[in-house]
């Protein structure tokens, strides 16, 4: 489960890489794609910090920073599907999908470990 979690938060950032690739560079978007690869791959990057956690409180830490940052990456993808006018924007509602999924993960699996500590 913990590698494929892994998989998909790498996979993630992955794919939104390739989406802001191909967008336009106004200046909304050119500081959203900023933003968004910093959250998206932060996610995947702190995720690995979770799993080294040193005691459960750290856990919950880490754990609730991959959220925050999900969470960041969501709104952020929510902008970016906004400044697609002229292109097919699939692959933003893929990303969307797949990062609705994750904060749902991540916000059931913080909330259980805080009722478990």
């Amino acid at each position: 489960m913990r590698k494929e979690i892994e998989k998909r938060l790498i996979q993630l950032s992955l794919n939104i890489n390739r989406v802001c690739k191909n967008l336009d560079n106004s200046y909304l978007t050119y500081h959203i794609t900023k933003q968004i690869i910093r959250s998206s791959t932060s996610a995947a990057l702190n995720y690995g910090e979770a799993q080294a956690a040193e005691s459960k409180k750290d856990f919950i830490h880490k754990t609730s920073i991959v959220l925050k940052e999900l969470r960041e990456t969501k709104i952020s993808l929510i902008l970016l599907e906004d400044t697609i006018k002229d292109s097919p924007n699939h692959d933003v509602k893929n990303c969307q999908n797949e990062c609705d999924q994750l904060v749902a993960i991540f916000h059931k699996t913080v909330a259980t470990a805080r009722s478990k500590s």
